[in-house]
This record gives C-alpha cells, structure tokens and sequence, in this order.
C-alpha cells in the first residue's frame, strides 16, 4: 500500500524508540510556556514547505486509491487506532475528523494558525484545511503504513517515520507541531503531582488520556536542540 512513499522511511531493521520522560517533560514545559504566536520568515517558510509536501502525499494518496470522507457523526469517527488501521486496509477509505471540529482545547479558534488556512481541496462541499489534510496523510503513512498505535511510543514512531518523508525545512515544524503536542497530552504539568511526578492511574487527581484536553494550537520554533534529542531516541535492530 502506497510502496513507494513508505519506502522513504523504511528502516532496514526493527525501528524501536527509547521514551525518555525527562525529554517528554522538558519538551511539554516549553510547549506550556512558549507564545500562542511567534511566526518568523523561517518558520514561515517551514510551514509553506509542510502544506505543500503534505498536499503533494494527499494527492498521491488519492490517486493511489484512498477515498477521504469528512466525518459528519458525533464523536471520533473510530474507537482507537486499532480500528483505524483495521478498517483504513480493508476499505481503502479514511473517516476524516475534521479540524474544525478538534483542534486544540474547547474554545480555542486559532484562525491565525497557518495549518487553518484553507489547502484548495474541497470534498462533498467541504472545505479542507492544511491541517486536515496533514491529519490523513499523517494517519495513512505514520500510522497505518507502519502499523504505529496512539499512545505516546506510537505517536513518536509515526511522527519519526513521517517526517523523513519531508524536507528537512519542515521538521522543525512538523516537532512543534507533533512531538510537542504529543509531550504535551502525554506529560504536561497539568498532569503531574506537585513534586513534578505523572500521576499514577491510581491517584484521585489523574485524567484519563479520553478525558484530558487537547493541547492549544501554538507557532513557535523549538530550539534546534530539542529535534536532536527526538532523532535520538530511535534506533533499529542493525545499530543496537
């Protein structure tokens, strides 16, 4: 399924990937801290060259025979990412839950955000934006593809073997707007003990992941640092 995208990204061995919760930590406080907007000529550009891969890998994606239907139902359009790869490979067909309808937490609009603009493809009279049109390729060849779950050692893995699929002009765009999102839902301060700790599934004070919010839509660059320590954390069967 869509061979010759994926194997951009193939590694040669097993991709396996270190969770270092520090890192997960260190990279959520920025995220918590970091400006709303603070869009620059650089990462302006980063974001011109991620719509523009992504619409490209959308288009290949359809013609290679995947059919995209925006979502109209209640709730998420699958119960996990189980049931979306499952139902992704046997009909070829992805349930699209759009931006418009969940991106970042209630309330959160985040029109100046780049990914909300519209990316020229409609569908049934629906418009899609950039970020909806990253949101499947992302499903389709970080998680589908590679058979990558939502939890955070899925999320990683999908997002590593995603972005080597792009220039390396979006990759500091594609951290923020993945792996920093990701540290955020996973290991935020919202969701620790006053000593700094995760709280355990046992604690009166813990949010199960269906229950957290999504973080907020934010434009800012991680300094370089940060995408160095990600790359880090992977590693395949040959190297170890």
């Amino acid at each position: 399924m869509f061979d010759a995208m994926v194997d951009r990204a193939r590694h040669p061995g097993a991709l396996r990937v270190r969770l270092d919760h520090d890192f997960c930590r260190d990279v959520a406080d920025v995220h918590e801290r970091a400006p709303t907007l603070a869009l620059d000529e650089d990462l302006a550009r980063g974001y011109q060259v991620l719509q523009r891969e992504s619409r490209a890998q959308f288009d290949l994606l359809v013609r290679d025979g995947l059919r995209v239907e925006p979502w109209r139902g209640a709730g998420l359009p699958y119960r996990d990412s189980t049931e979306l790869r499952r139902e992704v490979r046997a009909t070829r067909m992805l349930k699209l839950h759009l931006t418009r309808d969940g991106h970042g937490p209630e309330g959160d609009a985040s029109e100046d955000h780049p990914m909300r603009a519209f990316s020229g493809v409609e569908i049934g009279g629906v418009r899609l934006c950039h970020n909806d049109v990253f949101r499947v390729v992302h499903d389709v060849l970080g998680h589908v593809a590679f058979d990558n779950g939502f939890g955070p050692r899925g999320e990683f893995k999908a997002t590593y073997l995603h972005m080597r699929m792009y220039p390396e002009a979006a990759h500091p765009v594609l951290f923020t707007e993945q792996v920093g999102q990701i540290c955020w839902f996973f290991f935020g301060p919202h969701l620790r003990d006053a000593g700094g700790a995760l709280r355990a599934p046992d604690d009166p004070a813990y949010v199960p992941a269906d229950r957290r919010p999504y973080p907020e839509q934010k434009v800012f660059a991680f300094d370089r640092h940060y995408l160095e320590r990600f790359t880090a954390l992977f590693t395949t069967e040959e190297e170890r």
